[in-house]
């Protein structure tokens, strides 16, 4: 996930993703040129080291791989807060969803993390890929394995020394 927060560590993040990860492009606060530059240069370097690229937001981009939240082309991500959300995303053709916040996250203080057995609850039998997103690392994503999360998504893990 990129947001503004992150600044110029986006390109050691990017470049320290294993290969075929996926990134969602945000940049919500960008005005819409300057959104638009920054996402060519992020998706040169996703198709230099093989990740894909989908865009949170309402304006297309040249490139995109899919969209995250809402209807358009190519993969279709979704958020789930919780098991009614996941549903709702599901039926309306969510190829994937990112169910947060699985942990305490910097990004939402105070809010209610799901913690492993509401996670494990809200995703068991959804059918769809589950990336956890929300207060995660590597060692909180081996937590959540025997859910059978698809993978795991973060902004401040990939930007920490």
């Amino acid at each position: 996930m990129t947001d503004e927060r992150v600044g110029d560590a986006l390109w050691e993040a990017l470049e320290r993703l294993p290969w075929g990860s996926g990134v969602v492009f945000r940049h919500y606060g960008l005005p819409v040129a300057e959104r638009r530059a920054l996402f060519a240069r992020v998706r040169k370097v996703a198709r230099r080291r093989g990740l894909v690229l989908v865009r949170a937001g309402i304006e297309p981009m040249r490139g995109e791989a899919g969209v995250h939240g809402r209807r358009g082309h190519g993969l279709r991500t979704a958020p789930a807060h919780d098991r009614r959300e996941a549903v709702a995303a599901i039926r309306a053709g969510a190829d994937a969803l990112f169910v947060s916040p699985a942990f305490p996250t910097r990004s939402h203080p105070g809010a209610r993390a799901l913690g492993r057995a509401r996670f494990g609850m809200l995703v068991r039998g959804l059918g769809v890929p589950v990336i956890a997103l929300g207060g995660m690392d590597a060692r909180k994503a081996a937590s959540l394995r025997p859910f059978g999360i698809y993978g795991w998504a973060a902004i401040d893990a990939w930007t920490k020394a």
